[in-house]
């Protein structure tokens, strides 16, 4: 006898899955360009069908029953398997189309990933690209992004596939208008006797942590700005407020150019890696390994060049 669903399983699954992953009705319906109600009539039509309870609601939250968890990564499984099947019988493996989600954190976004977003564009007109910026630690599968680009010394383990694209690191760095009135501080225990500007975000400590060699020094800097994107600490450095301790890549330029004088210029930060993040276990379609095969060809030799101005620290 013919069930419930049997014409639009599928699609029922693919919306069952959004709800586990973006946590809520509102955020899968944004996702598929539902409504809210339809969502949830797609979800409860599962229920029926399975006889089973999937998911716990209460006004303010959703959460999964044990048969709900059990089910989504069934579900997961079967949506990757019709998703590869489709792509390799299809065009979705070797034609880039479609709408390709995109993220990265903002400053380093801003020095290398926007100017590629234009050529990924130019080289792939079938596909609608969105970029977007956010300092945060990027939650793919609520949020419906494809690939994100994140800095960090270690990766929590989660259901994330990380490939490193690169190594960076920060260095200190003041006006040279700031170091004539205040001085040049010769060793990182100086620095108590200093103005600081301290750069804070998930990659990024308020304690400063300063590595030369086999010598590691752990400081609490204080100072009168305190901020989650570089640019607002490169401003307050060029500007004269004090000294920063900011990613080389944010401040190479100034350095070059003279505007900023690196301070203390053996010592710099423990060292975090670039990563493109992609969510685990889902097909990757012909426009995903696009991106990330011009991510992979461009990013590490434009990372190199302005890392090649420090030297061997």
């Amino acid at each position: 006898m013919r069930k419930d669903l049997d014409y639009g399983l599928l699609h029922a699954m693919n919306a069952f899955v959004h709800v586990m992953d973006g946590g809520s009705f509102t955020a899968a319906a944004e996702h598929l360009g539902m409504s809210k109600a339809q969502v949830s009539r797609l979800v409860s039509l599962l229920e029926n069908r399975l006889q089973t309870k999937l998911l716990h609601r209460s006004t303010r939250r959703i959460s999964a029953t044990g048969a709900g968890e059990r089910y989504a990564e069934h579900c997961k499984a079967i949506l990757d398997m019709v998703a590869q099947a489709e792509g390799e019988v299809g065009g979705g493996a070797h034609q880039s189309s479609g709408r390709l989600r995109v993220m990265s954190m903002t400053a380093f976004g801003n020095r290398y990933v926007t100017p590629l977003v234009s050529t990924y564009c130019a080289a792939n007109p079938r596909v609608t690209l969105e970029y977007s910026s956010s300092q945060s630690p990027p939650d793919l599968l609520a949020e419906g992004i494809d690939v994100s680009i994140y800095l960090a010394q270690y990766l929590p383990d989660s259901a994330l596939v990380a490939m490193k694209l690169g190594r960076m690191f920060s260095v200190l760095c003041a006006a040279p208008d700031y170091l004539k009135q205040r001085g040049t501080p010769q060793h990182p225990q100086d620095l108590a006797r200093h103005t600081c500007l301290r750069l804070v975000t998930s990659s990024f400590s308020s304690c400063w942590q300063l590595d030369r060699g086999d010598e590691h020094v752990t400081l609490d800097p204080q100072g009168p700005l305190i901020g989650n994107i570089a640019e607002v600490l490169l401003d307050g450095a060029l500007r004269g407020l004090g000294i920063a301790l900011l990613p080389a890549y944010s401040v190479v330029d100034d350095l070059r150019s003279g505007r900023l004088a690196q301070v203390l210029p053996g010592w710099r930060s423990p060292e975090i890696a670039i990563f493109a993040l992609l969510p685990s276990g889902r097909f990757v379609d012909a426009k995903t390994r696009a991106w990330i095969d011009l991510l992979k060809r461009e990013l590490p030799p434009a990372i190199e060049r302005d890392m090649a101005y420090f030297g061997d620290l």
